[in-house]
């Protein structure tokens, strides 16, 4: 079965297998995103004391938060999470999901000084990237650390929208420094199997 992923706004995913659901950061409505009765069997949340990016309320169901270091299992979804330095001296945590066999690197905002990717994230079939500065990684970076990684697949995240509240640079200015042009679709689904042989980067269009 196909691994489907939506983008909800900011940092926020909904990750959909048949082993389950994960939502990843949920935002608020003063965000100007939407959650729209998003329901999960699991919550990840990178960062667990800003409020913009952990709206576990607004998730139906009664799912599993996970907000730390660990290695989680739920109903055959695998999570890994690693801390790691972000914004404003904040913890971050990113996380590892697979699902499917597919594995989806989620950075949640990382601080962009002296940024390196854990070791675990090398060997990601999709990364999820912030890449509209705010004081985490800039467009710059953010294509910086795309080729770094090398993921068959890239998805940006928390850039400027016209629904975004946060004064974040706008898509173009990372898609510039990548060095391609993208057409935003409404989701990407994927197999292990059918993942591009390059990089490639996917652009989706915010459901929230």
């Amino acid at each position: 079965m196909a691994v489907e992923i939506q983008w909800i706004g900011r940092t926020c995913f909904r990750i959909r297998a048949r082993e389950g659901t994960v939502v990843t950061d949920p935002c608020p409505p003063d965000s100007g995103y939407k959650l729209s009765k998003l329901s999960a069997n699991c919550v990840t949340v990178s960062n667990r004391d800003m409020p913009g990016y952990s709206y576990t309320q607004g998730v139906d169901d009664d799912p599993r938060v996970f907000d730390a270091p660990g290695e989680y299992e739920v109903g055959g979804i695998l999570i890994e999470a690693v801390a790691m330095p972000g914004v404003e001296g904040a913890r971050n945590v990113g996380f590892v999901i697979e699902v499917e066999g597919v594995r989806i690197g989620h950075l949640g905002l990382p601080s962009p000084v002296g940024f390196k990717a854990p070791e675990s994230f090398g060997e990601v079939d999709i990364l999820l990237m912030p890449a509209g500065g705010g004081g985490s990684l800039t467009p710059t970076q953010a294509a910086d650390i795309m080729t770094s990684i090398d993921p068959p697949v890239v998805i940006p995240m928390n850039y400027g929208t016209d629904k975004e509240r946060l004064p974040l640079e706008p898509l173009t200015a990372f898609l510039r420094e990548a060095g391609t042009k993208v057409e935003p679709q409404p989701s990407y689904r994927t197999t292990k199997s059918g993942l591009p042989s390059e990089l490639t980067a996917i652009v989706l269009d915010a459901r929230g």
